[in-house]
């Protein structure tokens, strides 16, 4: 491991280094020209809502590129690396983050996403040792499940678009979320947070009832929601509530 991510680490140890990390992703312009936005922005949306103690720092900032990268907003996404790596997210689990997304949100971010990071990643001396694997080990997979998923989409979707349901199955289901570099539990976190972000709440039953599966919490699947409320637009997260409530009640069910 590189010296890299524990000087990263050490950055983030009090609450006055966290605020002062997320402050930077503020530019300067933005007081210039709107200093009400940016009071809101340095009182409320970093010394409050990223200080939640009900989700991590990390997290807060994998699902924040998650949302930048799907609503294409790259000016300035370098920040928002830089802010990543220093939360702990590591150069292959952003990598395999824009990877992942390219099937959700489009090559075309994922494409932007990775120009905005690659100067980043030079500076901090990131290679490609670093990043994940072309072709991995694949993690083990429940296949009764998956055949069921399977049935179902065929069976429904097959007479429409054959080619859709076979890259679904091949590509993004028995390969993507098979893949090392992340964690199932972050893959469907993501993954949540690109559909809100792109304001596709009905995608969601699935993946949020995954996220929770795989260990996401209902109290960090709650600070999810308001904190992309800041980066999607609260018109977007009120969208997601109804879905995010359904789920929620199944569950306690």
């Amino acid at each position: 491991m590189k010296t890299y991510v524990a000087a990263s680490a050490l950055a983030l140890m009090t609450t006055g280094a966290t605020a002062q990390e997320v402050s930077s992703t503020l530019p300067s312009a933005v007081g210039a020209v709107a200093p009400a936005l940016e009071a809101y922005s340095t009182d409320g949306l970093f010394g409050s809502v990223w200080a939640g103690e009900e989700l991590s720092m990390r997290d807060r900032a994998l699902v924040t590129f998650a949302a930048l990268m799907t609503r294409h907003e790259t000016e300035n996404l370098g920040s928002y690396v830089e802010l990543a790596l220093d939360a702990g997210v590591t150069p292959a689990e952003l990598s395999e983050t824009i990877t992942h997304l390219a099937f959700y949100t489009g090559w075309g971010n994922a494409t932007a996403a990775a120009e905005a990071m690659a100067p980043v990643y030079e500076a901090r001396g990131i290679t490609a040792e670093d990043l994940p694997a072309v072709d991995p080990e694949l993690m083990d997979y429940d296949e009764e499940a998956e055949a069921s998923r399977q049935e179902f989409v065929s069976s429904t979707y097959g007479d429409v678009s054959q080619g859709v349901v076979d890259t679904t199955e091949q590509m993004l289901f028995l390969d993507l979320w098979r893949r090392p570099a992340l964690e199932p539990r972050d893959r469907s976190m993501i993954t949540v947070a690109a559909l809100i972000a792109a304001g596709q709440p009905e995608q969601m039953t699935f993946h949020l009832g995954r996220a929770m599966d795989n260990g996401m919490s209902q109290e960090e699947a709650g600070a999810m929601l308001s904190h992309l409320a800041f980066y999607a637009g609260w018109p977007k997260v009120f969208s997601a509530m109804p879905v995010a409530k359904q789920v929620f009640e199944a569950r306690a069910n």
